[in-house]
């Protein structure tokens, strides 16, 4: 491999005499316990038995060094080293909780997030979106937060409704605003506010908006679908009175969007009409909508799609997603799920609480059953009370031996094959030959 120039080597200094390389946040360095007080969270398949002790002290000053060069990083004059260090951030606040680095830190991370959004370019606009949200997650509603929100607010609403913005920098910014509101906002006018920008948007994917504006449906799409999205997270918290002037308002236009060329239009339009129905039926148990024959038959028909020119894979998406939005709007019927994170369940038995849990899934990605577990905040919104501090003696007599864990991992293999063979063998899957 040839040598470094001169200009990028590694002698090289950035801001705050950090190296300008940056060592990404490893799988390594996410494997250290952070906070003292976390360390009983460990999940019991991780604890070892004859493991050398930890120095936990030591491991925490070696992270919190290492996300102290990251944050100086991140107004490096090179614009792929900020987006180095932003990521880096993003993945130990998505792994860890670090709520007092975080505390101490905040105003100084709030002023790295906005200088990026401001001045850097898409990718760079869409890491720092990211860390925002991954900054409310971790210091949850509070007056902290609520300062944040309020330096940060009107820079994403800026963003988004900026026409000349890059579509994924808006896109990143729409789901960062609608996640950052709803942690921390208890203005109910801050959160109107947010709701009409983000309506603003998505409303252009109506046909009628759509050929008035002429905006391409193809272009501007995972901006509505963000949008959407966002902005039904933001209406799950919202008054009931509120709830129902939203509704009369879109329930009758959201339709339109099934006929979109896009999956994933297909679907979030899909899911935010189940989730409308779940709301209208709460506030009203005799709520009526007069085009149901007419929407039930939209929802069948992509519930059992067989049209040939869609991939499988979209095919068989579709079909799962429209079954449970039809039996919801039909039987009033949510097909609960249950979520295992280390010894605790928790049940996802209706769409507000499935649409709540997949936006955070989306942002914390494989740290969600970690912040589940420990996250105060999350823990609240899901309503699984405080934290269950478990410590290493009942965590070695919930461990199972390796041999006995690799017996049941081959038995479920064996037993799924098998299911899917009889699957295979019988043609289950009938809507692929029609």
């Amino acid at each position: 491999m040839p040598k470094p120039k001169k200009r990028g080597s590694n002698h090289q200094r950035g801001a705050g005499g950090q190296p300008r390389n940056v060592q990404p946040f490893s799988d390594e360095d996410a494997s250290i316990e952070t906070m003292s007080h976390c360390s009983g969270f460990s999940d019991p398949a991780s604890f070892t038995e004859d493991g050398p002790e930890v120095d936990e002290e030591a491991t925490q000053e070696d992270l919190e060094y290492k996300l102290k060069g990251f944050i100086d990083l991140t107004l490096d004059k090179s614009a792929k080293t900020r987006q180095a260090a932003l990521e880096s951030l993003k993945s130990a606040f998505s792994s860890k909780i670090l709520y007092e680095f975080v505390m101490e830190r905040r105003m100084t991370l709030t002023d790295s997030i906005e200088r990026c959004i401001k001045k850097g370019k898409s990718d760079e606009q869409c890491a720092a979106a990211g860390l925002a949200c991954l900054l409310c997650v971790q210091m949850g509603s509070g007056i902290e937060s609520e300062e944040i929100f309020k330096t940060l607010g009107p820079v994403l609403k800026k963003i988004v409704c900026d026409g000349t913005a890059s579509i994924q920098a808006r896109q990143a910014c729409a789901t960062c605003l609608g996640i950052c509101c709803f942690i921390v906002t208890d203005d109910i006018t801050e959160l109107y506010s947010t709701m009409e920008c983000l309506e603003t948007i998505f409303t252009k994917a109506y046909p009628r908006d759509r050929d008035t504006n002429g905006v391409s449906s193809t272009h501007n799409t995972v901006l509505h679908i963000s949008a959407l999205l966002a902005w039904t997270l933001l209406l799950t918290i919202c008054p009931m009175n509120e709830v129902k002037k939203k509704i009369e308002m879109h329930l009758h236009k959201l339709p339109s969007l099934l006929s979109c060329d896009d999956l994933n239009m297909r679907i979030a339009a899909g899911e935010t009409l189940a989730l409308l129905f779940e709301l209208a039926r709460e506030t009203d148990a005799d709520f009526f909508y007069e085009d149901m024959e007419l929407l039930t038959e939209k929802l069948r028909a992509l519930a059992t799609d067989g049209n040939k020119h869609r991939a499988k894979v979209d095919k068989r998406k579709q079909r799962s997603v429209f079954r449970d939005v039809l039996r919801a709007v039909e039987e009033r019927d949510f097909p609960a799920e249950m979520v295992k994170f280390g010894p605790e369940r928790m049940y996802i038995d209706c769409w507000v609480k499935k649409q709540t849990y997949d936006t955070f899934k989306e942002i914390l990605g494989s740290g969600m059953q970690y912040h589940l577990q420990s996250n105060d905040f999350l823990r609240n919104v899901f309503e699984l009370g405080p934290p269950v501090m478990l410590d290493a003696a009942t965590l070695k007599t919930m461990k199972i031996s390796r041999f006995e864990r690799h017996l049941y991992n081959s038995a479920a293999f064996k037993a799924r094959t098998k299911a899917r063979s009889k699957c295979r063998d019988k043609r289950a899957d009938v809507g692929e030959f029609f």
